[in-house]
Parts: C-alpha cells; structure tokens; sequence
C-alpha cells in the first residue's frame, strides 16, 4: 500500500507506515457470505483496535408502491417498516456476536441501495476501509453489477473483498 493511503498514517521513521485504528465498515444482508465478510472485518478491527460499523441496507418500497405513490395514491407505510425491522434483526445479530468476541461495534440500518450505503456510511465515519464479501463478482452479475463490484470502483476509503465463495 501506499503511504497517502486511507487509513495509513505516517510512522517516525521516513518512508514506514501503520495502519490506523479509523473505523471498519462491513455490509451485511444476513447471508451466510456476508457474515463471513462481517466476521472478517471483526478480525481485522480486533488487530487494529478499530471498531465495526455494521450496515445493511433495505429496500424503501417497492417499484409498484413507488409508482402508486408518484400517481398520488395513499400507500401503506408497512412494507418499509417491516423491511426496517428485518435490516434491523440482521444488523442486531451481527452485532450481538461480534461483542461477544470484544469487537467494538456500530449498527447503521438505512434505505437505499447496499453499495451506496456502504460508500455513505464510510464517508461519514470517516472509515479506513470497507469490507464485502465476493458474491457476484463473476458471471451476469458483475457484468450488470454487484455490491462489492460498484464498492471497489467508486469507495472513498480502502475496500478488502472477501472470498466467500
């Protein structure tokens, strides 16, 4: 890595660098690979004495309610309230398990698509880097895009991708 890197800081010694103890953000659907790019952000932050913000997007409507809304119809509020919750379960469990290891750890639940909730939330934390897991990285997926595809070209921070698959 470079010295002028996120999350690197100059050491005494001219041309030496550490990493810094800034904060690590790892996206989380609640799959078994996310958890494994969760549980690896865990490490990484235990090494550092860095803390994990732990962050799962949702959905706020769907395409029909957005419509429906857009045409001036009343649209329930549940849909986005039950999506909240279940983000919330997800982000709660992480939670739970990487205390129980002596990780520091910060929960974020937001609407919006998981890539840029990812970059947003690192941009305000002011994170050293993002952790996701590999899923859709081959195939179709990368070529009509995937979370850790959009993090790794757009990121405002460092981003360690995960192979979970």
């Amino acid at each position: 890595m470079r010295s002028g890197a996120p999350g690197l800081r100059r050491t005494s010694q001219p041309g030496v660098s550490e990493m810094s103890n800034a904060p690590i953000v790892a996206g989380t659907d609640g799959s078994a690979t996310a958890e494994l790019a969760v549980d690896t952000a865990a490490e990484l932050a235990r090494a550092l004495g860095a803390q994990v913000h732990v962050v799962t997007a949702y959905s706020s409507g769907s395409l029909g309610a957005s419509m429906a809304a857009a045409a001036g119809m009343a649209v329930p509020v549940q849909d986005d309230d039950n999506a909240r919750q279940v983000a919330q379960e997800i982000v709660d469990r992480s939670s739970a398990r990487l205390k129980r290891h002596g990780v520091q750890v910060a929960t974020h639940v937001c609407p919006g698509e998981p890539a840029e909730v990812l970059m947003t939330v690192a941009g305000a934390e002011n994170a050293q880097m993002i952790v996701v897991g590999n899923r859709g990285m081959v195939g179709s997926r990368r070529v009509l895009g995937s979370v850790p595809n959009h993090v790794s070209h757009h990121a405002p921070c460092g981003v360690f991708i995960v192979r979970t698959s």
